[in-house]
């Protein structure tokens, strides 16, 4: 076989795998190959969450400080052995009552803006800080 005649089979294989490719794009609707930047880029403000996740495990909040943004949904998920609750140590800014174990618990960040301190109230040794922006 030729080197010219071996280049140009080359090709058209090529050719057709970029077809194939460029059909299987069309059927499952990929239009558009831009993305989101993943981080925020200089200058930016901070970055708000409109809700956010805390797991319980070994006696203790995962994360244990927690910024979202002013009325986040916040779920908090028990993975220990033992009930817990994630509750405001000051006043009754938010609670989520006892969560059992296996079971999680929803509660909504305050409107005001601030860092608020949060315990468990059945193991007051369990702390977090919750800071809302």
């Amino acid at each position: 076989m030729s080197l010219t005649r071996s280049r140009r089979i080359r090709n058209r294989t090529r050719g057709a795998a970029v077809g194939a490719a460029c059909a299987l794009l069309a059927i499952v609707g990929v239009t558009s190959t831009s993305a989101a930047p993943l981080s925020p880029t200089a200058g930016t403000s901070a970055v708000t969450v409109d809700s956010a996740e805390v797991r319980i495990k070994d006696f203790k909040f995962n994360p244990a400080d927690v910024k979202v943004s002013a009325g986040a949904k916040v779920t908090v998920i028990n993975e220990d052995s033992a009930p817990h609750t994630l509750t405001a140590s000051d006043g009754y800014a938010f609670d989520t009552g006892t969560i059992e174990p296996g079971k999680s618990g929803t509660f909504t960040a305050p409107s005001k803006p601030g860092s608020y301190a949060f315990i468990c109230s059945i193991h007051p040794e369990m702390k977090g800080t919750l800071v809302v922006s």
